[in-house]
């Protein structure tokens, strides 16, 4: 029964530095689970849900910042990996993504667990790959461990991302007792080395050129990792106003000297063409805030990319240099070119940020009791360091909007495709990673739809859950279509009646409910403690009041910036 090339795939991970596998139960996928679970140098871990263990090996992969293996049986178990895979294809997460399936001559003959698993994931991977069905060739051997080596290549090619490998697999599929199960150690790598991507001089002169013609540039860096490098240069230009830097949170970018607060005073200000830039430096993947795309959008400045490869999205429908480097080698090289800004441009933004920053505190403070006012409150406690998970769709737009108080915290969300699921089940993956404190802000909606992200046999000590439940998807309350129709709460809020209490008491999580200001303070006194289990804490509210006291604050910014 020893199926080699499905053991040496397991090696090559291990050597390739694949050390975490996610495996799903199934009996096709026999061969494939016994390699990976018995390689001494392979940690893996059941889950049992494949839409929850897709997410939960993207939450890993995201920390680690190279592949994790996914494993499961034939048959609709893959179409489960679905969310996940699109998730980590837009994010640019590298996963291996790994299927057992029938045979090809079983497929569309009413075969038990048969679909067409060949390129399932279609242009959400960024390679599907067939392994070979039988190996009594040499050059099907040779064919399997060349498939395993290019799959974690291209995983880990920028831009990183998931890739697919279909093993079709005949019966039997389980060793005999005594059988022996042998991994070589002299299956063939293929390496990569790879250098880093600078501008050359012949391109250094012509954006040295360019430079001269703009005086008012805007920075704006999309979702990424912390990184001390990039933080550090955009602090410098920032302090010597050579640009502005515009920093959503999930950016991790946001240092001293940057503007954060552009949700809360873009859309209020009554004269924007005097925060018109004239060029728009972008690098990262998205933003969360919706102003800020509208404003750029139409204030009809240049645009410049910059990342070492890949495709360039015209995300503000102006781009007009794709700039092929480093971000961080870019911007030392722009903060020793820029030259003569206007300084004007720079204060008229920092005089809306340190407006901002003086006054929605307050704001807050006076608020009456809700979402927001909860979340202010529970940012001012977070610990430091720490991981902080934002779930799709409110939790990281009222992030967006307040700010975080500390900076030593990395914001972690699947804006990818921004979908609700999957959030608990990534934040479940970064626990698997980390001994920091892994903080989970969700709605409702978001961590109802993924409870299965705790189903499995581990411990999650660190993991911290602040669910904030308003009975409904509060976020159609606040979109002015459906916020206008009288099926807004049967069809679009989504009206339910859960609590948390009972997946607490199932999944053994410590569990707090509350629903006013005194009992939150009492609450967070402890809620971040040390503990052998995994806490919840429940903040109930009304999503109407939710909705009236976001208008408020609306209407507070319009009266401070005049609009």
């Amino acid at each position: 029964m020893i199926l080699q090339p499905i053991l040496d795939l397991a090696s090559i991970c291990a050597q390739k530095g694949i050390k975490n596998v996610i495996l799903s139960p199934g009996s096709r996928c026999a061969p494939l689970t016994l390699a990976f679970a018995r390689h001494p140098d392979i940690h893996c871990r059941l889950i049992a849900d494949e839409r929850s263990a897709a997410f939960v090996a993207l939450g890993m992969a995201q920390q680690l910042g190279k592949p994790v293996a996914l494993v499961c049986t034939s048959g609709s178990a893959a179409l489960n990996y679905g969310p996940a895979v699109a998730e980590a294809y837009f994010q640019q997460i590298p996963l291996l993504v790994i299927t057992a399936d029938r045979p090809s001559e079983w497929i569309d003959q009413w075969d038990g667990q048969t679909i067409h698993q060949p390129k399932v994931f279609g242009a959400h991977v960024k390679e599907s790959y067939n392994f070979p069905d039988e190996y009594s060739h040499k050059d099907k051997v040779w064919h399997a461990h060349r498939i395993s080596n290019e799959a974690i290549n291209q995983a880990c090619d920028f831009p990183q991302g998931p890739v697919h490998i279909n093993v079709p697999l005949r019966e039997p599929f389980y060793p005999e007792a005594g059988e022996p199960f042998n991994f070589s150690a002299d299956v063939l790598i293929t390496q990569v080395h790879k250098g880093t991507i600078s501008l050359s001089e012949e391109v250094k002169q012509v954006i040295r050129a360019s430079l001269q013609g703009f005086k008012r540039i805007l920075i704006v860096p999309g979702q990424q990792r912390p990184d001390t490098k990039l933080a550090s240069v955009l602090q410098q230009i920032a302090g010597e106003k050579q640009a502005v830097v515009v920093a959503d949170i999930i950016s991790n970018l946001q240092a001293e000297g940057s503007v954060t607060h552009h949700d809360f005073f873009l859309g209020a200000v009554n004269d924007p063409q005097s925060l018109y830039p004239d060029l728009i430096i972008s690098f990262g993947k998205s933003i969360i805030s919706k102003p800020l795309k509208l404003f750029l959008r139409q204030c009809g400045a240049a645009h410049w990319h910059v990342q070492p490869g890949g495709y360039f999205p015209d995300t503000y429908q102006s781009l007009d240099k794709l700039i092929h480097a480093d971000p961080h080698s870019f911007l030392e090289f722009f903060s020793n070119e820029a030259r003569d800004p206007d300084t004007t441009f720079y204060q008229q933004w920092h005089e809306r940020q340190n407006l901002s920053a003086e006054h929605l505190p307050m704001l807050l403070d006076q608020a009456q009791f809700g979402e927001f006012k909860a979340l202010h409150t529970c940012f001012n406690h977070l610990p430091s360091p720490a991981k902080v998970h934002l779930a799709n769709s409110m939790a990281v737009r009222y992030a967006n909007y307040i700010g975080l108080a500390k900076l030593n915290q990395e914001v972690i969300c699947n804006r990818g495709t921004s979908g609700i699921d999957g959030s608990n089940s990534t934040a479940v993956g970064c626990t698997f990673t980390t001994k920091e404190p892994v903080v989970l802000f969700t709605g409702d909606m978001a961590f109802f739809y993924d409870r299965n992200a705790f189903w499995h046999n581990y411990s999650l000590p660190n993991l911290r859950i602040i669910l904030l439940n308003n009975h409904a998807g509060g976020i159609f309350r606040l979109i002015n279509g459906p916020a206008s129709q009288p099926e807004l709460e049967e069809y679009f809020e989504t009206q339910q009646r859960l609590d948390a209490s009972y997946l607490a008491r199932e999944n053994n999580f410590e569990y707090t409910k509350v629903s006013d200001e005194i009992a939150l303070n009492e609450a967070l006194k402890t809620f971040f403690q040390q503990s052998v289990k995994p806490k919840i804490l429940e903040i109930t509210s009304s999503s109407p009041q939710n909705a009236a006291i976001l208008s408020k604050l609306k209407a507070a910014a319009k009266t401070l910036f005049g609009s």
